[in-house]
């Protein structure tokens, strides 16, 4: 699982392979389709697809002449799994701060 979660959130780094992301969220796109708005050639494009696709968040399949890609969640849920546990630590952290600064103001 850690490994996963290191490619997930290493494919995630990139602002470019989020966008791609948030495309695939309405659907599925072809790699071109996912290049356009970043005027980017489409090898550039197959890149950072790879990228996704090694870290499981994109599933690729041939239609004739055009590679098709498709969101695949499974990985992104991994990974908000993951933060969510430091949610909760960050969250009770922040309770007892208040809690503290709460004490001090009543004193």
């Amino acid at each position: 699982m850690v490994e996963r979660l290191d490619l997930t959130f290493a494919a995630l780094a990139d602002p470019t392979r989020r966008a791609m992301l948030a495309s695939l969220a309405s659907g599925e796109r072809s790699v071109g389709e996912l290049a356009a708005p970043f005027a980017m050639s489409f090898a550039g494009a197959a890149k950072h697809v790879g990228v996704l696709e090694r870290a499981g968040l994109v599933e690729r399949r041939r239609a004739g002449r055009q590679q098709l890609c498709r969101l695949k969640a499974d990985r992104l849920r991994e990974a908000d799994q993951w933060l969510r546990q430091w949610e909760q630590f960050w969250n009770a952290s922040l309770d007892r701060l208040e809690a503290i600064i709460a004490e001090d103001k009543h004193d």
